[in-house]
């Protein structure tokens, strides 16, 4: 089961990855942010892969690299530990007693529950190589 089948919105990521999106290994962690609507907590990530058949304007404009914010609404807990520049870090999705994400890496570990999840906002830009 892939982690898109958790979440309230999967359609445009399916479709941009032709069915299949890419395993939320590896990722680079750009925000986490907690707001009291909701309450909800926002993971904003590049994805590991870059999708084989972009969105035409995406491809356009020499876009290279794919970036997903996810959020967890009707957040019941959660727990940070760590954080820093270049967070890569394994992401998993799963339903248990509610929707569970839990972000593992050397530098963090965050663990957090809520009612639903959702695809809050996907985005691609060129990432220029360090």
């Amino acid at each position: 089961m892939s982690w898109t089948s958790i979440l309230n919105n999967p359609q445009s990521i399916e479709a941009i990855y032709q069915g299949s999106p890419p395993d939320l290994t590896g990722v680079r962690v750009h925000e986490v942010a907690l707001h009291q609507d909701g309450p909800t907590l926002r993971l904003r990530f590049d994805l590991p892969h870059y999708p084989t058949r972009p969105p035409q304007k995406w491809g356009a404009q020499g876009f290279n690299t794919m970036q997903v914010e996810i959020s967890l609404s009707g957040l019941t807990s959660v727990t940070l530990d760590g954080f820093g520049t270049d967070v890569v870090a394994d992401v998993s999705l799963r339903q248990n007693d509610g929707i569970e994400v839990i972000v593992t890496s050397p530098r963090a570990r965050l663990q957090a529950t809520a009612e639903v999840a959702f695809i809050s906002q996907l985005s691609a830009y060129t990432n220029e190589p360090a």
